[in-house]
């Protein structure tokens, strides 16, 4: 008699997803798995895990607490091999807000006018004018009060300057380097989903603890 092998189950949890809020959350989702035998992966992949509510929030939280359980139930006897994360971040979107169209344009201008005050008032603190002047007056001997065409030079450099150091022209890149901006904001979300997952996890240990238990 042929004895049937224990069922393998690799399980690699994926660090963040997002989902629209009305969605059932299932494997397939929040993880990658290879099982053997084969036949188990495309069931696996569609098994339920969590049922989004209204008191979830923005934000779900799915660990490996709650997924092997059910794959045991799922496949009895199943050996689950996890690797990497332990658990997924699931953001819970709704429906696109129409209204951010219009706001673009004022944060657009915003941004804009905002940078060019800064840009001008650091010129001004550091009398950069007077520099200007002076550099003008040491290349051609001559001094000029309004040195224009250096001027002019000047700021095309700091916008070609602003453009090389960013790596970006709009949705053009020079390469595929990611650019300082690109950078800063991987690290703030890195850090902001950290600070979201401990929230989620105290949350719900809070809703584990005792009633008559006091912090």
């Amino acid at each position: 008699m042929k004895v049937s092998p224990t069922p393998m189950v690799f399980l690699q949890l994926k660090s963040r997803v997002r989902l629209p809020r009305e969605s059932v959350v299932k494997l397939r989702d929040v993880a990658f798995i290879v099982c053997e035998p084969a036949a188990w992966e495309q069931k696996l992949l569609d098994m339920p895990l969590a049922k989004p509510r209204d008191k979830d929030g923005n934000h779900l939280v799915i660990d490996l607490i709650q997924i092997i359980p059910k794959i045991q139930q799922f496949v009895p006897g199943a050996h689950i091999e996890p690797m990497g994360n332990h658990h997924t971040l699931v953001e819970l979107v709704g429906p696109p807000n129409r209204s951010s169209r219009y706001w673009f344009p004022l944060v657009w201008l915003l941004l804009f006018f905002g940078s060019m005050l800064t840009i001008m008032n650091f010129h001004a603190d550091v009398n950069m004018l007077e520099v200007q002047i002076r550099i003008v007056e040491i290349l051609t001997g001559k001094r000029d009060e309004q040195p224009y065409l250096f001027q002019i030079a000047y700021s095309l450099g700091l916008g070609f300057g602003m453009t090389v150091f960013f790596n970006h022209l709009f949705k053009k890149k020079w390469n595929e380097e990611p650019t300082p901006l690109e950078v800063e904001m991987y690290l703030y979300q890195e850090n902001l989903d950290q600070f979201v997952v401990a929230e989620e996890y105290r949350k719900m240990s809070s809703k584990n603890e005792p009633a008559g238990r006091k912090p």
